[in-house]
C-alpha cells in the first residue's frame, strides 16, 4: 500500500484491488498506516482518499541508514578479528609442523 500511496493520492478501492482484499480490509489496513502516522486519509463524500505522509518515512529511513552504518561497522570489526584468528591459527599450525620436524 504504502508503495502504491508514494507514486500519489489514492481512493481504498484503488488500494485494495491489486491486493486482492475487500474494503474493509483495506480500510483496517490504512488506519493502522494512520496510527503510524505513515499515511493521511480525507473523506470526500464516500470516498476514502489517502495518501502518504513523507515525514516519518523520512525519519525511519534516517534510523534505518544510522542502524545500518553501526551495523557494517559490526561486521568489519567482526572480519578482521576472524582474518587475526585465521592468521593465528596457521602460524600456530606451522609453529606446530617445525617442533615435530626438526
Amino acid at each position: 500500500m504504502l508503495r502504491r500511496l508514494a507514486e500519489g493520492e489514492r481512493n481504498l478501492s484503488e488500494l485494495a484491488a491489486p491486493l486482492r482484499m475487500s474494503f474493509p480490509a483495506a480500510s483496517k489496513h490504512v488506519r493502522v498506516l494512520e496510527r503510524a502516522r505513515l499515511v493521511r486519509r480525507r473523506v470526500v463524500g464516500r470516498t476514502h482518499l489517502c495518501r502518504v505522509q513523507a515525514g516519518p518515512l523520512a525519519d525511519v529511513s534516517r534510523w534505518l541508514e544510522e542502524y545500518c552504518r553501526i551495523w557494517e561497522e559490526n561486521y568489519q570489526r567482526l572480519d578482521a578479528l576472524l582474518s587475526e584468528l585465521k592468521a593465528q591459527r596457521k602460524e600456530t599450525a606451522s609453529y606446530a609442523r617445525e617442533e615435530k620436524h626438526p
